[in-house]
């Protein structure tokens, strides 16, 4: 999930992810799966060399029996500008009759037609062109798939730049300079202190913009057996308009050996105060208002995790004082539970 973030906060590979969807949307699904182009009709120019070769073969045999100069002229012209080529190698064929071979020749390549053409003959016509049936012309195709990558593109600029411009500030920016204080953050040294190393020790950082906030963590013990996970997310916000005010986040634990997810609310000191609010979320597990230093502690089965404030500052504006958050680290770690 965050390296899929880190990935679409850049707009040029946003938008080459817009374009690579957008071709295979085009090309497979819609070009050959829904509205594949199906030739029909085509003329005998178009065959391969030696299937060429088997059209004239069977043009002579039927001039032999028929005599009909009008279709033997207009079978001939289907060959194209290939045709005195495949004539001069089917000439070299025993099989035919020479003097058919000789005649239909001096036909074709004299360029006249001798005598009257019978009744039911085919009048000289151009080589006949190909055209699709049954599907979308190849050129409207290209144009409608260029259109569409470039509407993709637009709608990609758009949100990424324009929009977020707009706000005064994008959730990508908010979510890119989080994780930068999360890498500069020192993480607390409890081996130092006298206490337990954790297992486990993580840094999240929630910034005011970042609407889609929401960090999730694998905990692994030392030989890489997996335990269990925990996170922090937006519980609650307050207020309308963009950016989203936070005054609410929960923080989850979860353990393997368990069979349920623990969560703590950690809230503003306007929600914790605010009966409604706070009562709307206790349901989502048990609510503590939080201030710098503040330690939370949830426990599992097998697994005890302790959420400490770093750092944290409340938003201001029209709302009420301490309502929501411009800014919010917390540090957590994770220890195997006493006598698991």
């Amino acid at each position: 999930m965050d390296k899929l973030r880190e990935l679409l906060e850049r707009p040029l590979i946003a938008a080459v992810v817009g374009f690579v969807v957008g071709l295979v949307i085009g090309l497979p699904v819609l070009g050959w799966g829904l509205f594949p182009v199906q030739w029909t009709d085509a003329s005998a120019e178009h065959l391969r060399r030696d299937l060429k070769e088997d059209y004239l073969r069977m043009t002579i045999e039927s001039y032999g029996k028929n005599e009909n100069q009008q279709l033997a002229l207009h079978r001939w012209r289907e060959l194209g500008a290939a045709a005195s080529e495949v004539l001069s190698a089917v000439q070299l064929d025993p099989s035919l009759d020479a003097e058919v071979v000789a005649d239909f020749s001096a036909l074709v390549l004299g360029g006249q037609v001798v005598g009257t053409p019978q009744a039911g003959g085919i009048p000289p016509v151009t080589p006949v062109e190909e055209k699709a049936e049954g599907g979308i012309n190849p050129v409207l195709l290209l144009v409608m798939l260029c259109l569409g990558t470039l509407g993709v593109g637009a709608a990609l600029f758009y949100v990424l730049v324009v929009r977020e411009r707009g706000r005064g500030g994008n959730f990508f920016t908010a979510a890119r300079h989080a994780q930068q204080v999360d890498r500069q953050m020192p993480v607390r040294d409890y081996a130092g202190e006298g206490q337990d190393q954790p297992v486990a020790q993580f840094m999240t950082t929630y910034m005011l913009g970042d609407d889609l906030y929401d960090d999730s963590f694998s905990i692994d013990s030392q030989s890489g057996e997996f335990l269990g996970e925990c996170g922090v997310g937006i519980s609650e916000t307050i207020g309308v308009g963009d950016p989203k005010k936070v005054t609410a986040f929960e923080v989850w634990l979860f353990d393997k050996n368990d069979i349920q997810t623990v969560t703590k609310v950690l809230m503003s000191e306007h929600a914790f105060n605010d009966a409604t609010i706070n009562q709307r979320l206790r349901s989502k597990g048990e609510p503590v208002v939080i201030e710098p230093g503040t330690q939370v502690l949830l426990e599992t089965a097998t697994l005890q995790l302790e959420a400490r404030v770093v750092d944290m500052n409340y938003g201001q504006g029209a709302l009420p004082t301490a309502s929501f958050f411009e800014r919010l680290t917390l540090e957590l770690a994770i220890w195997p539970k006493v006598g698991s």
